[in-house]
């Protein structure tokens, strides 16, 4: 028996969370620029090491979804650009 770590179940829910952390980095990009205050404040600052995690995943879950999208995205077209 062969163990895929890049079947279907495991890309969509690695999907789930990227999209997840896209959404926490956007709303906080907002926060940032309407009320000066961001996300990381809450765990102590942007210098502390868990917004620094929280930070590098939302920049790694951006990465994966430029490298991905194509592939997982229903309204791009096969193989043509939309823009």
């Amino acid at each position: 028996m062969t163990f895929n770590l890049l079947n279907y179940s495991n890309m969509k829910n690695l999907h789930v969370v990227t999209f997840i952390l896209l959404i926490i980095g956007g709303l906080n990009w907002l926060l940032l620029a309407l009320t000066g205050w961001e996300v990381g404040q809450l765990f102590g600052g942007s210098d502390t090491l868990v917004s620094k995690i929280v930070y590098i995943l939302v920049g790694l879950a951006a990465i994966f979804e430029v490298a991905t999208h194509k592939s997982t995205c229903r309204a791009c077209p096969p193989g043509g650009s939309s823009m």
